[in-house]
């Protein structure tokens, strides 16, 4: 579940492995590119932590965040 914190909308997500990681990093970088909205992660093995936010604004949350955030989570469907 995404939350709003320090003006940012963060999510931490846990994969079985580092791979299942890296391939979900992948799909998620693919999307940002095409949305031209890059998202701010950390990865550590199979843990990933996602901060999204309109630098472009201001550094705040904004529908571009919201829009990002919605098509990651459909991956996960």
């Amino acid at each position: 579940m995404w939350k709003e914190e320090n003006n940012k909308l963060k999510r931490d997500f846990t994969f079985k492995n580092f791979i299942e990681a890296w391939g979900f990093m992948t799909k998620v970088a693919l999307i940002a590119e095409k949305q031209n909205h890059h998202p701010e992660w950390s990865n550590v093995y199979n843990s990933l932590s996602i901060s999204l936010s309109s630098h472009d604004a201001g550094n705040t949350v904004t529908e571009k965040d919201h829009r990002l955030a919605k098509a990651i989570d459909e991956l996960l469907d």
